[in-house]
């Protein structure tokens, strides 16, 4: 599972970067790989319209959407078998009223 940083960390190393330091140095000093500091250059420069793709309130309303649709799926599931069971067990096949 990947490493969460907080956003103010994220931040600050980002602004190190607007100052002028290159990503190896800034990734060497904190310690942190330089690929991550490329994503979050980025997905700021996404999110401040300067490249095309998802923001990052984008990506959490589609990522809260997508688990919503799989609650639904799975409780859709559940109430297509408890039909299911219903069914077998409601009324014997020649039975009268």
């Amino acid at each position: 599972m990947p490493k969460r940083y907080a956003a103010e960390f994220r931040r600050r190393v980002l602004e190190l970067l607007a100052e002028g330091r290159s990503v190896a140095d800034v990734a060497h000093d904190l310690g942190i790989g330089t690929q991550t500091i490329y994503n979050w250059r980025r997905q700021q420069e996404i999110d401040s319209g300067q490249r095309p793709g998802l923001t990052t309130a984008e990506s959490a309303a589609l990522g809260a959407a997508r688990k919503e649709i799989a609650t639904l799926r799975a409780e859709n599931q559940i109430l297509r078998r408890a039909n299911e069971l219903l069914r077998e067990t409601s009324s014997p096949k020649g039975a009268s009223r």
